[in-house]
């Protein structure tokens, strides 16, 4: 027997992460810096602890709270917004605090990719909250007012005015003390792209507020990055950094549905579609295009995010290819990416906190994190973001938009799109992959309901109404039946498994599927070893007390299968 997947656990764990992974003497403060390979392992801040990670952990904090319906992680929650509501200066850019580890104290544009969204998510929650609409609206006409703004393109041949607006920030980095000193740079290279992942949260602003200033601002990035930055060919290729370029390419392809511009849709698509191609069906997503040889690479889970993120804008576009991308890439590499199992780590608790390090219960606080760097078949944790506090803040963005898009109402039609047990007020959906090829809708009330239907499930599909066997047709990769209250429809398909080959990471794989779950992976990897979905494992440890677990371990290299 195999364990299901279960996205209600997943965001248990990441919920008991954030919770716990922070510091309550500096007002639930998050830990970016985790090593779990240091003897005794350690927690430690850094200067991105008050700069992205208040604003990506409140992010998805708030997401994996609505997705569970508690108000557990409330108060760390309103300790994230007050951190948020702090440090504001001039153009309206959110500075840090001047901790005992901060430097110096600057703005990053790419920042304020993950210090929008998160105001945005406030406006969501919160739209009385005149302080959080205020920063907000600063925050984009600050940056608008900073912008270079090429009118005119002058040529050899001669001057052309441009039709379309060009906005380019003249650098990555802004001094509190100073404002742009161009002797500094973040030393990230990639200007434009990194600079560049604001773009989805001007246009969530636009969608939520109609703020016409957040629009122009969008479009002028978008304009820049696709135009004059050379930052992609004429294929959407780049060379760089995966996260920056789907992150953007998500904004370009919800811009683009949002103001009707087929452009943005066609060359945010081409950009998946090229980081697609490095990617495995499973979804292991390179952390860098062409940057490092393949087998060098490692897998970000924000990146997996960007995919997820990506695919569910490509598919309200109408690309409906891009369900079968949601469901691999969430089931499999995504949940394994995240730690479920700390036997491994060494902790001291008689050692006291200070200096901005924390050395408490690491091994209990840590499960629920997401991984920055995996391989296909494992995490390595002598690697540095072996644990990411990035990737703990992005991933349940991308978990929640997966549980809303588990079953959709599509024109007054129930569709199961990942199969998984969740219940609505219309029906129960229960899931038997990947132990028998098996999914079940049992009706609440009179509706329509069905299934999507995937080329892993076969062609021998069996469907049945309270054990009568009845007749569907398939159209639009959908099949639909009418339900009365009570009734039960059931999707069987035989279910065995499979054995693959495929290259990932530059490395040839054996990948085990069972439909659409992967099962078991050889060569098998170390230090922790992914894809150990046998249910009689050892579960959890050591357990946290406060949230009750029921699925499979990431496991330890003492007590692997």
């Amino acid at each position: 027997m195999y364990d299901k997947f279960n996205p209600v656990e997943s965001a248990e764990l990441v919920l008991h992460y954030i919770r716990n992974m922070v510091d309550e003497e500096y007002d639930n403060l998050p830990y970016w810096l985790l090593l779990p390979n240091k003897k005794p392992a350690e927690a430690a801040h850094c200067r991105v602890d008050d700069a992205e990670l208040v604003g990506s952990w409140y992010e998805g904090l708030a997401s994996a709270m609505e997705m569970l319906g508690t108000d557990k992680g409330d108060d760390v929650k309103q300790s994230l917004r007050r951190h948020l509501m702090k440090s504001w200066g001039e153009h309206g850019l959110r500075f840090c605090e001047k901790y005992p580890w901060t430097h110096t104290v600057h703005s990053s544009f790419h920042e304020m990719g993950y210090i929008l969204p998160a105001l945005n998510k406030i406006t969501e929650q919160y739209p009385d909250d005149e302080e959080n609409e205020k920063r907000t609206s600063e925050l984009i006409r600050g940056m608008r007012s900073l912008v270079i703004h090429r009118k005119v393109r002058t040529f050899w041949s001669g001057d052309f005015t441009e039709d379309e607006p060009i906005y380019e920030f003249p650098n990555d980095v802004y001094l509190k003390e100073g404002g742009f000193d161009f002797t500094r740079h973040t030393g990230r290279g990639e200007q434009a792209i990194r600079n560049a992942v604001m773009l989805q949260a001007l246009v969530r602003r636009y969608e939520l507020t109609g703020d016409e200033v957040a629009l122009d601002l969008a479009c002028g990035i978008a304009n820049f990055v696709l135009g004059p930055s050379r930052y992609f060919n004429y294929r959407m290729e780049f060379f760089g950094h995966v996260h920056s370029a789907v992150w953007f390419a998500c904004g370009l392809v919800k811009l683009g549905r949002l103001i009707d511009n087929q452009k943005y849709i066609t060359k945010g698509k081409a950009i998946y579609d090229y980081v697609r191609s490095l990617s495995s069906d499973f979804g292991w997503i390179p952390e860098y295009a062409q940057w490092h040889p393949m087998n060098e690479e490692h897998c970000e889970t924000c990146c997996i995010r960007d995919m997820i993120i990506c695919a569910d804008e490509l598919i309200k576009c109408g690309f409906k290819e891009y369900w079968n991308d949601m469901n691999l890439f969430i089931r499999n590499q995504f949940v394994e990416n995240q730690v479920k199992y700390t036997g491994y780590v060494v902790c001291d608790n008689t050692k006291p906190n200070g200096n901005g390090i924390t050395y408490r219960d690491i091994d209990k606080r840590m499960i629920g994190g997401f991984t920055g760097g995996s391989e296909p078949n494992s995490i390595s944790l002598t690697r540095f973001r072996s644990i990411a506090g990035c990737c703990v803040g992005t991933a349940p963005v991308a978990l929640k938009v997966a549980w809303d898009n588990v079953i959709t109402d599509e024109n007054g039609a129930l569709i199961v799109n990942i199969p998984c047990d969740k219940e609505t007020d219309a029906v129960k959906l229960q899931s038997d992959i990947p132990n028998e090829g098996k999914i079940t809708i049992t009706a609440k009330k009179n509706c329509k309901a069905g299934y999507r239907i995937y080329a892993w499930m076969g062609e021998k599909l069996t469907f049945t109404i309270n054990g009568k066997e009845v007749k569907g047709e398939i159209v639009d990769g959908t099949v639909l039946f009418e339900l009365a209250e009570n009734d039960v429809l059931i999707l069987t398909f035989p279910i065995e498994t499979v054995a693959k080959k495929e290259i990932a990471r530059g490395t040839e794989f054996t990948v085990y599927w069972r439909g659409c779950d992967v099962v078991d992976m050889t060569p098998r990897g170390e230090h922790v070893r992914l894809y150990q979905r046998d249910s009689e494992i050892p579960k959890y440890y050591p357990l946290p007390e406060d949230v009750v677990y029921t699925g499979a371990a990431n496991m330890g290299p003492t007590q692997q299968k």
